[in-house]
């Protein structure tokens, strides 16, 4: 058995910037563990695995170590293959997902845009002492939402200097831990930091964006923003918080295109 796999560099609009994502477009899905095989042999933040699904599409994202329930770049990236690759030409490409229905669309200016669930943040009262331990920090107020917990740093420069101990923020019971600051040149910039996924530093992460946007747009009282992720790809992300759902708009770059070859007997 032969399966189209691509790979596309996204929130960025050069090569080797953004963050890099595998898409796999099925006929039909794949068995869970198979996916997962695949995922690990990618060794990439995510694959994503497409499968038609009437005249939308269903979407499921695999980190090497583990599935996850919301993924952006490689939601992106999914909707690169299909618009630029594969002749989809409709408005909006929808993919159905276990957080709900994801809608993108292509911009006229090649930009994609995703429309996502928001995920409103609480401060945490009592946060794991692994937060500040794990990213060498004094104590600050500590935010969690559906699946991570983050911090707010003084500058720019704060959350390019931090040096994680991976070994400790991956005891921290949540999918991850991010840091964000107001930019310099933007209105936020964060790191976003998931060893408990089987990843490090995630390059670009749009999921975590439905958490920041609504936290920054709250915090300066702006509904459109725009963000850097400071990882060493880096990632630009135009945003906007629309009610209960947020926007998050970028570039995508192709890197390859292959088949993946998976003997009959698996």
């Amino acid at each position: 058995m032969t399966i189209p796999i691509y790979q596309v560099d996204a929130f960025c609009s050069n090569p080797f910037q953004g963050n890099p994502a595998a898409v796999c477009t099925l006929e039909k899905a794949l068995p869970e563990h198979m996916m997962q095989k695949i995922a690990m042999e990618n060794n990439l933040a995510e694959t994503a695995f497409v499968v038609p699904e009437g005249e939308d599409f269903s979407i499921r994202w695999f980190t090497p170590a583990v599935e996850v329930a919301l993924c952006g770049h490689a939601t992106l990236a999914s909707a690169f293959v299909y618009y630029n690759l594969l002749g989809y030409n409709k408005p909006e490409i929808r993919f159905h997902s276990k957080s709900g229905v994801l809608i993108v669309k292509k911009e006229s200016d090649g930009k994609f845009t995703l429309d996502f669930p928001a995920d409103f943040p609480v401060e945490v009262p009592h946060p794991p002492a692994e937060i500040f331990d794990g990213l060498d920090i004094t104590p600050v107020k500590v935010y969690k939402g559906k699946f991570d917990y983050f911090v707010e740093l003084e500058s720019q420069s704060d959350i390019d200097s931090l040096k994680p101990d991976m070994r400790k923020i991956a005891v921290i019971p949540s999918r991850g831990v991010l840091a964000t600051a107001k930019g310099d040149d933007v209105d936020f910039v964060s790191r976003c930091f998931f060893p408990q996924s089987g990843i490090d530093e995630d390059p670009v992460t749009g999921s975590a964006h439905c958490l920041l946007v609504p936290y920054w747009s709250l915090k300066t009282g702006k509904k459109n923003l725009k963000a850097i992720q400071l990882s060493s790809r880096k990632g630009w992300l135009d945003c906007e918080l629309r009610d209960d759902r947020v926007l998050m708009s970028g570039y995508g770059v192709l890197f390859l295109k292959g088949e993946i070859y998976i003997p009959d007997a698996e």
